[in-house]
């Protein structure tokens, strides 16, 4: 009768079913051995003066693998951020007042970072020999529960704008989504997903570790359904999971809304 039981979570959908949400899918398709030949032996015939692999018919060359070029400190133009300009953007954005004030998804001093991005330049300076190059930075300050945005000139080392904000939500960060999921796995919700991890693998799950998940963000009632706890999502930060076993099959979890501000879970409908 278990079996017979209809559980919100408690379907194992295949990961073609879920494609049809728009949301998430992957395909591989391997063309068998044989794909095209001519003589129906399984063999392909070589093409008409085709070149031998090797100079005398042999196997290739084995490839060779080469070193990437050494990244400079500093990029150019429109370069991607290096490494060492990340670093410098982060370091720049959060200085160590900031740190001790705010709080990321775990409650760990420090804001949660989000983004950081290459600012477009401005008319007058796109044809500069040598422009600025700016950053912006994106946090969110789960103490406060507002977005942070830093703008970062890397030229002069200076920050050139800061703003905060509340009530904005932008796309949750992959450690959202995984801290999403320890307080989905915890919760007693959260029985059904453990439940079809167990007869999906046999094994329990205690831990994200096995999964693998992906976040989108819950408004609230500007998706026009917030009921009981869910009320305070949008002003809270609420984030919704796909959610795969890794190499294996996807779990729905979709129904499920998980406040990372307060910690919390509850379920749509």
């Amino acid at each position: 009768m278990r079996h017979l039981m209809h559980r919100h979570l408690g379907k194992i959908v295949a990961g073609a079913a879920l494609a049809l949400t728009g949301t998430a899918a992957m395909a591989a398709i391997t063309l068998p051995s044989d794909a095209g030949a001519a003589d129906g032996s399984g063999s392909r015939p070589a093409a008409a003066g085709a070149p031998a692999p090797g100079r005398d018919g042999g196997p290739p060359p084995p490839g060779v693998v080469e070193k990437a070029p050494a990244q400079g400190k500093r990029g150019t133009g429109r370069d991607p951020l290096t490494d060492d300009e990340l670093r410098r953007a982060q370091d720049l954005a959060l200085p160590r007042t900031l740190r001790g004030v705010a709080a990321d998804v775990t409650g760990k001093p420090g804001p949660e970072r989000l983004t950081t991005d290459l600012v477009e330049l401005t008319p007058a300076e796109a044809g500069l020999a040598d422009p600025p190059r700016r950053a912006r930075v994106s946090f969110y300050d789960y103490r406060s529960d507002s977005y942070l945005t830093r703008t970062v000139n890397l030229t002069t080392s200076t920050v050139e704008s800061a703003d905060t904000q509340h009530g904005v939500q932008p796309p949750p960060g992959h450690d959202e989504a995984v801290e999403a999921a320890r307080l989905l796995i915890a919760a007693p919700l959260g029985a059904g997903l453990r439940q079809d991890y167990r007869d999906a693998t046999g094994h329990d799950l205690t831990g994200p570790d096995p999964l693998s998940v992906t976040g989108f963000v819950y408004r609230g009632r500007a998706e026009g359904e917030a009921p009981g706890a869910l009320g305070e999502c949008g002003k809270h930060r609420c984030i919704r999971l796909f959610t795969k076993i890794k190499n294996g099959r996807w779990i729905d979890t979709r129904r499920f809304v998980i406040d990372l501000s307060a910690r919390t879970v509850a379920r749509l409908g």
